[in-house]
């Protein structure tokens, strides 16, 4: 069902950098009104990546932001502040922006920016880890959706979701596995975080004023 959106309505801005799947499933779920918040704004560090078409496509403003046009990390990042800023976000969904954050760009946007990253966090920061958990023989992977600190991908975990290490994956196998929990579990914590539910302290993270454990709320395929 559409729902009306006011001034009130929780403002979203989503930032990628390639096709933008968990964009795509927000935008839609906030449209349909499952999540009652209002995709402000995408934004690409990279142009004509499809997820500023798939963005454009169901009409939601879209900027790009070129990080090859600035000599380093920090002068991207001041310059992206004012063009997110612009859109009075509530809350930074960061869904697959393959950016290294600044210092000063996470101070800026603290306990309001979330990230998701595919592994079962804090196992596998970084790259690569689909091939990593399977090199490393491990049972079972997954996906964590975490608020964004200054250390990579070690901010305190929202929620994750499991999948089995099957015997003939590959990573690309399981890749997929892991992003169709990724399309679960990212419009959750979304929801959460603009319904007032789920704040970051200086513990860790809350939901309905409860600590989450380390690992947040567990799913398991």
């Amino acid at each position: 069902m559409m729902t009306d959106q006011t001034v009130d309505t929780p403002r979203i801005v989503i930032l990628i950098s390639g096709t933008g799947s968990n964009m795509v499933t927000i935008a839609e779920q906030a449209r349909a009104g499952d999540i009652p918040g209002l995709v402000a704004a995408v934004i690409s560090n990279r142009p004509d990546v499809a997820g500023i078409q798939h963005a454009r496509d169901r009409d939601l403003p879209t900027e790009v932001l070129d990080h090859k046009a600035f000599d380093s990390r920090e002068a991207f990042d001041a310059a992206l502040i004012p063009v997110i800023d612009q859109y009075q976000p509530d809350l930074v969904v960061l869904a697959g922006f393959m950016r290294i954050l600044s210092a000063d760009f996470v101070r800026h946007y603290q306990g309001r920016m979330l990230n998701i990253h595919p592994s079962l966090l804090p196992k596998y920061q970084g790259l690569n880890t689909h091939q990593r958990a399977i090199d490393a023989g491990d049972e079972e992977h997954g996906v964590s959706v975490h608020f964004v600190t200054e250390e990579l991908d070690g901010g305190p975990v929202v929620i994750q979701a499991a999948v089995p290490v099957l015997e003939d994956d590959d990573a690309a196998t399981l890749q997929r596995r892991v992003q169709q929990q990724e399309h679960i579990i990212y419009p959750i914590a979304v929801k959460w975080f603009v319904e007032g539910r789920l704040k970051m302290t200086d513990n860790g993270v809350t939901l309905d004023k409860q600590p989450l454990p380390a690992s947040g709320v567990r799913l398991t395929d």
